[in-house]
């Protein structure tokens, strides 16, 4: 019982910490740290839930999550056979057991489902620009779609390909498309595409659940500031932020199923973290918070091997 316990104070204390960390602004000055302790939060929730439901389902066999998982599936073969007790008995029990493994079932039926529509949506659109878009001399290594809006995104994958359209190049100086270029080059080096995933597939699963929806929102924005952190290396700041709120005064035509556009929400709050950036998280704090998410990624597991 002390491990069904523990996971669901685990479960209970990451709904409380993604609450909280929705709403805090210090993930802006270390972007990168924080999605991970978001990643974290997410899988350390998941299985903290499942593991407090069959801890306790499984607690008459005495030997942890994952070892009465395999006696429970050994006791159901000898039930089925005419032999022996099927445990656990009763009602309370076996109700959390179907609940633990429904929702095992559900989280991974959820995140399969939404990798699979991702990756359909990014090949049909990678058949579409291997018939409409062209390569121009202009801007070597990117795929240039003739279209008189604004739209700059990064095709994720194997074979990641930056695109932008005819009224990109129209519309944005030499210095802000560099800049853009190197904010969707950062999407794609950087594989923020799963990154997002999980977030989106638990939105699937929870969609009436805010915190679920404050945690795609927020990891979303963190996962723009990391790209335009290492778009600020290769270009100047103030230039980004220029190309950004060109891309909002001109429409910007809204990215692709699949894809990682350089329009999004909260423009306002990138453009005034590249334009007047606040001190950066010291390095001791980005050290802990890195410790601190490993340390909660292996806390969930490792309590499915506590024995009961």
């Amino acid at each position: 019982m002390i491990a069904a316990v523990l996971l669901a104070a685990l479960a209970t204390a990451c709904a409380l910490g993604a609450w909280r960390l929705a709403f805090a602004k210090w993930p802006w000055r270390a972007p990168r740290s924080a999605i991970l302790l978001w990643q974290s939060l997410g899988v350390t929730w998941g299985l903290a839930s499942v593991g407090a439901l069959l801890a306790y389902a499984l607690q008459p066999y005495g030997g942890g999550v994952l070892y009465g998982l395999r006696s429970f599936t050994e006791s159901a073969v000898l039930f089925g056979m005419g032999h022996g007790l099927l445990q656990p008995y009763g009602v309370p029990r076996m109700g959390a057991l179907v609940a633990g493994l429904m929702l095992l079932a559900v989280l991974v039926a959820v995140l399969l489902a939404a990798g699979t529509q991702t990756f359909r949506a990014r090949r049909r659109h990678r058949l579409l620009l291997s018939l409409i878009a062209r390569d121009d001399p202009g801007v070597p290594g990117v795929r240039v779609v003739d279209h008189p809006g604004a739209a700059a995104y990064c095709l994720p994958g194997l074979r990641s390909e930056v695109v932008v359209s005819a009224g990109t190049l129209s519309l944005l100086s030499r210095d802000e498309l560099t800049a853009v270029l190197a904010h969707e080059a950062a999407h794609a080096r950087e594989r923020h595409d799963l990154v997002l995933l999980p977030f989106t597939a638990l939105t699937w699963a929870l969609p009436w659940v805010s915190v679920v929806r404050n945690a795609q929102s927020s990891v979303a924005l963190l996962v723009e500031m990391a790209a335009d952190d290492r778009a600020r290396r290769y270009c100047s700041p103030r230039r980004l932020a220029t190309a950004l709120l060109r891309f909002g005064s001109a429409g910007a035509v809204p990215a692709p199923d699949g894809t990682l556009g350089a329009g999004s929400d909260h423009v306002m709050a990138r453009v005034n973290r590249l334009v007047k950036p606040g001190p950066a998280l010291p390095r001791r704090a980005r050290y802990a918070l890195v410790t601190f998410s490993v340390l909660l990624s292996v806390s969930a597991p490792l309590l499915w091997l506590y024995p009961h």
